[in-house]
């Protein structure tokens, strides 16, 4: 590791960041590197990279507990800004959008894997709950993903009333029901199976069914499709 007092322009050309991007490509940097690019600069103790360490190994060494961040979370490190932080909170978000605009091209849904990849970039990086539901036609093409409702850490209020008229004002024929659960615990609590139940009956009803429910906690997904729960 490179002393903390040595600035990058000191450092080998083939250790820089920037240069190691032009010269070897953008997969060859650590996620480190990566976001010391985005900082710029450190400060007078430590290099932009060492910074980005530091603010990394505070969340796990992942990006996607990075993401819960807020901007004043992320100005409580040294040498971190209004602007650095922003710049960060914009990078991580871009990377979001691309991966949720990468799974419309696709717009069809064929697993629940396809459900988990099209909500992940809105539901993964949230600290408290909320609702949502993928409206399809009848050949499983997405029509539209619309969030129900945003509640607190432990709960969301989902009213059967506001999903199946969304539904209806689409034209869709079937939904795939879907929320997050903050804490990272994926298993499904009593009240989600209840829940779960009484849409699934209303939409039989309604000739509109619930073709699954994904629980999203952060990189991972529980599907009641396909653990036999619908």
């Amino acid at each position: 590791m490179k002393s903390s007092k040595t600035s990058i322009k000191q450092w080998a050309e083939d250790d820089r960041p920037r240069e190691k991007f032009i010269l070897k490509g953008r997969s060859s940097l650590s996620d480190a590197e990566l976001l010391a690019i985005i900082l710029g600069s450190g400060s007078r103790n430590e290099s932009a990279v060492e910074l980005a360490r530091r603010i990394l190994d505070s969340a796990s060494s992942s990006l996607v507990e990075l993401g819960k961040y807020n901007l004043s979370e992320l100005q409580s490190f040294k040498g971190i800004g209004e602007a650095k932080s922003i710049a960060i909170a914009a990078a991580l978000e871009i990377g979001r959008r691309r991966r949720s605009q990468e799974i419309n091209v696709k717009n069809k849904i064929a697993s629940s894997n396809d459900a988990f990849e099209l909500l992940h970039a809105e539901l993964s990086d949230l600290n408290t709950e909320e609702f949502w539901i993928i409206l399809m036609n009848r050949a499983n093409k997405v029509i539209k993903k619309i969030r129900i409702s945003s509640g607190g850490i432990s709960g969301t209020v989902a009213d059967l009333r506001v999903i199946f008229k969304a539904a209806i004002d689409n034209l869709a024929s079937a939904i795939i029901l879907a929320h997050n659960h903050p804490s990272g615990n994926l298993k499904p609590s009593q009240a989600d199976i209840n829940l779960t139940k009484k849409i699934k009956d209303s939409g039989n009803i309604l000739d509109i069914p619930v073709l699954d429910h994904i629980i999203i906690a952060e990189n991972s997904y529980f599907s009641f499709a396909d653990e036999g729960l619908l």
